[in-house]
């Protein structure tokens, strides 16, 4: 894929903040976004992640970050982090998981990511169609990750952050090869589980129809 040039950097990033720019001259100026990483993998936990961003904040490269490389989602990382008001990255962990299950885990996890923020938001913006359980003034949107630059500062801290954890994960478990696929249900992670058994960061939910219910 060729590199973006700047002038097509900054109009992405323009257009990202449209959405937001768009509630402010409504009066909404504390504007966070949330979103969550890790819903599908078979092992550890789900994360979730708040970011309030000031006005007229320009972070180029940033988008959804599935779209981006590693290496690019470290980049800006730190940038988002010396950029914003606030931020908040939380976790639940596999114990969670499997007692509540991954749908009211990860709304558990983004009530707490804004719930942490040092600045109460004006108005939430959810990335999905599901609004969970915040109770801040709020709206989802689909796609929200690759729409709004505050979806996807929070898109980026969650999935960085989750990454990292997983990769400590395969230093203490290198059986599986956490690091490879970051937990989730491939070939290999599959037949890993199969061999070694599941470990104590697996999803045990989630492996009733590769182990069965005895597990």
């Amino acid at each position: 894929m060729p590199r973006k040039t700047e002038e097509e950097l900054y109009r992405r990033a323009k257009e990202l903040a449209e959405y937001e720019n768009v509630l402010r001259a409504k009066g909404m100026q504390k504007i966070a976004g949330v979103d969550e990483a890790g819903r599908g993998p078979l092992a550890g936990a789900v994360y979730a992640a708040a970011v309030i961003l000031p006005s007229n904040t320009m972070i180029l490269g940033m988008d959804d970050s599935k779209k981006l490389t590693e290496k690019k989602r470290e980049q800006l990382y730190n940038e988002i982090i010396e950029k914003a008001e606030t931020y908040h990255i939380c976790a639940v962990n596999e114990k969670r998981i499997d007692e509540i299950n991954i749908l009211n885990a990860t709304y558990e996890a983004m009530n707490e990511a804004v719930c942490g923020l040092s600045i109460s938001p004006d108005y939430v913006l959810i990335d999905g169609n599901r609004e969970g359980i915040i109770s801040y003034p709020r709206e989802t949107v689909i796609k929200g990750d690759s729409k709004c630059a505050c979806i996807a500062a929070a898109s980026i801290l969650a999935k960085v952050t989750r990454d990292r954890y997983i990769i400590e994960m395969a230093q203490l478990y290198p059986e599986y090869g956490f690091e490879k696929h970051k937990g989730y249900g491939t070939k290999a992670h599959c037949e890993a589980i199969l061999k070694y058994g599941p470990c104590p960061i697996h999803r045990k939910t989630f492996l009733k129809k590769l182990l069965g219910e005895n597990i």
